[in-house]
């Protein structure tokens, strides 16, 4: 009883706080898993004397390095929250992630998209390689580099009613196969720090997750249209005998094969989110005929608040007074900037000649900087398996953090350079 009265406390006060947080940051135009970040490396690095607010909520750590160590009971229950929001989230984008749109991309966005994978993940492979020589910090830091952010990009270009223009399609597209590749890489990453670094090893896992995405692929276009039709059949025929016809709980089905895929890719050695990801790609047809995106967004809008205040309580604020922590997030920041940029700008322009610099680098290059939540994923995924450091953790926070700060409004100028605001008066219209 003591425990459920200290967990239902601790859960209401984190989730009151994430959502003040965020409630803030959303006044400046800022996405609101900021504000829920630094809500939790505010609670993790609050302490006046003896007091501290982990204390009073009952959130005691585990121990770094102690195996075996889950922390309090309170701390165990609000990670698996974390985790379970985590992977409602990537469900949450696999619903919105449609086969048909992810093949019929088009080759620009196929090459931004592969571009913008090659070169963050090869700049933050070898920047980690010459700093520290660690293969399992490097390979999580390019996978992390590698991440694109849909939601985030998406979101600015419906909010200026621009979705239709061609920048904007590609830009889509290629987030869209970025997610796709980007939970390839970080299967193979997180396979090969809890295997070893072998060529063997590589390809054993590249093969699992390459055919674990062409099996759903191949489902999603073969296998669910014909299971639709079943039921839609059996429906008409209901109705056509005089008889209500049976109905069935989509949500319900949906969220059973969400776990027992996240189950299933957790237990080949895949991480839990890429079999979440692949099972939303296998509804993302009929979400919105079955209002499958707005049911479940209820459930993640709760549960993901408390992945980004678990992301800020494993922060040590003390990590990020180091000078050398400084100066590597510095320099994080800025490839994860560039590499996006030259990465997705060169791949759309080879792809389409016809397109110009503005357009390739300034808008779709600047569109895919955005690492948000998806980095923060990566690096929280390599933190808990022992695979990342602290101070490398705190340096791919910031970077996500950052990227997700910096390239909206520089998204938005380079928009509306090419597409001025309709109704607005330029300086060639004045008399």
């Amino acid at each position: 009883m003591e425990l459920l009265l200290n967990l239902l406390f601790a859960m209401a006060v984190l989730f009151a706080l994430a959502r003040v947080g965020s409630a803030i940051v959303s006044k400046f135009g800022l996405p609101g898993l900021i504000g829920e970040i630094l809500i939790g490396i505010l609670i993790a690095n609050l302490a006046i004397g003896d007091w501290s607010l982990m204390e009073t909520l009952g959130l005691e750590m585990p121990v770094p390095g102690v195996e075996g160590d889950m922390g309090s009971e309170i701390y165990t229950i609000v990670y698996a929250l974390a985790e379970l929001g985590v992977i409602f989230l990537l469900f949450s984008v696999g619903l919105e992630t449609k086969v048909k749109d992810l093949l019929g991309s088009g080759k620009a966005a196929l090459l931004a998209a592969v571009m913008g994978v090659v070169l963050p993940f090869i700049a933050g492979l070898a920047l980690i390689l010459a700093v520290d020589g660690n293969m399992n910090h490097a390979l999580f830091m390019a996978a992390a580099m590698v991440a694109t952010s849909v939601g985030i990009t998406a979101r600015i270009i419906k909010d200026m009613k621009l979705m239709d223009s061609r920048e904007a399609r590609i830009i889509i597209g290629a987030a869209v196969i970025d997610d796709v590749l980007g939970m390839i890489v970080l299967a193979v990453v997180k396979g090969m720090s809890e295997s070893g670094f072998s060529i063997g090893n590589i390809l054993s896992i590249s093969i699992q997750a390459v055919l674990f995405v062409v099996v759903i692929i191949l489902a999603c276009k073969f296998v669910v249209p014909r299971i639709y039709d079943y039921f839609d059949n059996r429906r008409r025929k209901a109705i056509e005998a005089g008889k209500v016809p049976a109905s069935a709980n989509k949500l319900a089905l949906a969220l059973i094969v969400c776990l027992f895929m996240a189950a299933f890719a957790e237990f080949i050695g895949l991480a839990a989110i890429i079999g979440a990801f692949l099972a939303g790609m296998l509804f993302a047809d009929y979400a919105w005929e079955w209002e499958l995106e707005h049911k479940v967004e209820s459930i993640t809008s709760f549960l993901i608040s408390f992945f980004f205040l678990n992301v800020g309580l494993q922060v040590d604020i003390s990590t990020l007074t180091d000078t050398s922590v400084i100066i590597l997030s510095v320099v994080v920041i800025v490839l994860a900037l560039l590499t996006k940029y030259v990465g997705c700008g060169i791949g759309t322009r080879i792809a389409d000649k016809s397109m110009d610099n503005h357009s390739a680098f300034n808008i779709v290059g600047v569109g895919m900087m955005p690492r948000g939540e998806v980095g923060i994923i990566i690096a929280s995924i390599g933190l808990a398996s022992g695979a990342m450091s602290q101070e490398l953790y705190a340096v791919v926070v910031l970077m996500s953090v950052a990227t997700t700060i910096i390239a909206p409004p520089i998204l938005t100028k380079m928009f509306r350079k090419k597409y001025p605001e309709e109704y607005t008066i330029l300086a060639e219209d004045r008399i």
